[in-house]
């Protein structure tokens, strides 16, 4: 007969495993450390502890980063599907079958995030009270698994990366300008047409530093092609643009779910709309594909719910 292991021996192999792979999904130690709030000095004996015990190396490890060894990368996902499996079982058996628990650290761009992340995450969290989260807002692009985030949301065209996306939404970008500025100085009827125009842009320091995207027709076929338009006035700050456009002091290149509401009120007007290149997507983001914590997966739900709602993008601002 196999003799029974002791319970605390048990327990202790358990978050070996569980420290290993919050530090190959999250790009390191500290990263690792910060998400259960431990010293990273405690990581590291986990870790050494469980390379001895089974013989043989898991992690490359240098003062920068962590990377997989062949046999880490292997044993990563056999780790991936017992600590998914044993999750799952756990919230099989719960009281009102499955609950999200633990904590949830999220990011988003600042202006998409106050208007239409932020007021969803206390809703969110009514359903769910056993989880706790905190929602970073910034436009720097984030690094996800070395600072500890769960997941993002993204506006805009994905870059090639490790990163797994699921798009929420279509976002377009439209031109706008109020009725009033249309009615002073007239209304473009081609994107070249700009130059006559005082064009609202982001500061040369800020993103879209390939400039404003229209559709084309060419004689090969509509070709997106990019414009750097000028004006009196720059600003780094979308939601200060959309507030100079919506006072009337020029032409502004937004997203829908900015202008959507205005545009239905007839607060802005939409020009160029022929022109308008085709529409990109809103995604949430997070570092790895298989095994998603339940509160991730959740939330991710959740956010798709809400923007598919009729409506949604005319009543938040």
């Amino acid at each position: 007969m196999v003799p029974l292991q002791r319970p605390h021996k048990t327990m202790s192999k358990l978050k070996q495993l569980e420290t290993f792979v919050a530090v190959a999904t999250r790009g390191g130690l500290t990263a690792a450390a910060k998400a259960e709030g431990v010293a990273p000095a405690i990581i590291g004996r986990r870790l050494d502890a469980l390379e001895e015990r089974l013989g043989v190396k898991l992690l490359v490890r240098t003062t920068r980063r962590v990377s997989l060894t062949h046999e880490g990368g292997a044993f990563l996902e056999d780790c991936q599907r017992l600590l998914a499996d044993l999750a799952n079982a756990e919230a099989s058996v719960s009281a009102g079958g499955l609950k999200a628990n633990g904590h949830l650290s999220l990011t988003a761009p600042a202006g998409f995030g106050r208007r239409h992340v932020a007021p969803l995450v206390p809703r969110f969290r009514e359903d769910h009270p056993e989880v706790s989260i905190s929602l970073n807002l910034s436009d720097r692009v984030t690094d996800l698994a070395g600072e500890g985030f769960d997941c993002a949301v993204r506006v805009g065209e994905m870059p090639d990366s490790s990163l797994v996306s699921v798009c929420l939404a279509d976002n377009r970008r439209l031109c706008v300008a109020t009725p009033g500025y249309l009615k002073r100085h007239g209304t473009p009827q081609h994107p070249h047409d700009l130059t006559r125009f005082d064009c609202l842009t982001l500061s040369s320091e800020a993103s879209q530093n390939r400039g404003w995207a229209f559709s084309v027709p060419q004689k090969s076929g509509p070709e997106v092609v990019h414009l750097k338009p000028g004006g009196p006035l720059s600003c780094s700050d979308g939601e200060v643009l959309f507030n100079w456009c919506l006072a009337g002091y020029g032409i502004a290149w937004r997203s829908t779910w900015e202008v959507q509401a205005e545009i239905a009120s007839g607060a802005l007007v939409a020009v160029l709309e022929d022109f308008a290149a085709p529409p990109n997507g809103i995604y949430a983001v997070f570092p790895q594909r298989k095994h998603l914590p339940l509160r991730v997966r959740l939330w991710v739900d959740y956010l798709k719910e809400q923007y598919a709602r009729p409506g949604f993008w005319l009543s938040h601002r």
